[in-house]
């Protein structure tokens, strides 16, 4: 799956009327989805990250719209 492909189930997950908890779930169930796609790993590195910008700030833009971590 393509980052904008997760980018807008994203979108669309932020715009739904689901409640705090249901949104929490469906973004944690994409963060893992786009850790066993592009295998980013437990201790994400500055060497990984550098080569993985766009892949890590998306990751960063969905942990940090969850309510609870």
């Amino acid at each position: 799956m393509k980052l904008s492909e997760i980018n807008a189930q994203y979108e669309h997950i932020m715009q739904s009327d689901m409640t705090d908890t249901e949104r929490d779930k469906a973004l944690a169930a994409l963060m893992d989805f786009m850790e066993w796609e592009y295998k980013i790993p437990a201790l994400v590195s500055s060497e990984w990250e550098e080569k993985h910008r766009t892949i890590i700030a998306l990751y960063r833009k969905l942990s940090m719209s969850r309510t609870t971590v």
